[in-house]
């Protein structure tokens, strides 16, 4: 079994380090301080087992595991025991180690860790990318309007209306966000916020809690945060 440590503290990931050394089929491959730079390792290389801490800065341990469409097993390392009850809403997650973490826990942890890889082995999964070139017809002064899908930049709800604006023009049409939703397609379209639904294949930037796309900052919702993050394609 291969397996990461993400934790912000490097006294902490020393110690998981030092227990998972006493495993002979465990194999630590890389240790992060942050989730951010776990998720794009994760992009690239299968992992078995991710030894996770809960409370870091920026980016949780659990918005990390909300992030991953197919996430490793995953084993809680935290001081706080408020989680406990949590941990059990998320399938990847296999235990619950409380620091500091004893040599018998860890022991009954990997026996855990172990009987799920074996009940329940990994699949990989890969995802048939769409090709852009879908239309969308909006009615505007009782004309329908042809509109490329591609072009599209973002969703604006205002009221009982809502803005499109695309590449070249901005129109508003009388429906709702949710409505709308329906009509566009998962592979190009999201919704970062209860008044927003973005191409987010037109992102230029992200920071802290917001995108930018063209010229238009848009915030990001904290419930919508860990899907944008998992569609990206992170390097």
């Amino acid at each position: 079994m291969n397996c990461i440590i993400i934790d912000d503290e490097a006294a902490a990931r020393a110690i998981v380090n030092q227990l998972c050394s006493k495993v002979p089929e465990l194999d630590v491959i890389e240790e992060f301080d942050n989730a951010i730079d776990a998720i794009k390792f994760l992009n690239q290389q299968e992992i078995d087992v991710v030894f996770l801490d809960i409370h870091m800065p920026g980016f949780s341990g659990i918005d990390f595991v909300q992030t991953l469409k197919n996430p490793p097993k995953v084993v809680l390392t935290t001081s706080d025991t408020d989680f406990a009850i949590v941990s059990y809403e998320y399938e990847a997650i296999v235990d619950y180690l409380v620091k500091p973490i004893t040599s018998e826990r860890f022991e009954k942890c990997i026996t855990k860790v172990k009987n799920s890889l074996t009940q329940q082995p990994k699949v990989s999964v890969t995802e048939a990318s769409s090709e852009i070139g879908e239309d969308l017809y909006i009615n505007i002064d009782r004309r329908l309007i042809k509109l490329k899908l591609g072009e599209i930049l973002m969703v604006e709800a205002k009221g009982d209306y809502i803005d499109i604006k695309t590449e070249k023009e901005e129109y508003h049409v009388h429906t709702t966000l949710k409505k709308i939703k329906e009509k566009l397609p998962d592979h190009l379209f999201l919704q970062i916020h209860r008044s927003y639904i973005i191409n987010f294949t037109k992102i230029i930037d992200i920071e802290d809690n917001s995108v930018l796309i063209e010229k238009n900052v848009i915030p990001i919702s904290r419930s919508n945060r860990p899907e944008l993050m998992r569609r990206l394609n992170l390097l």
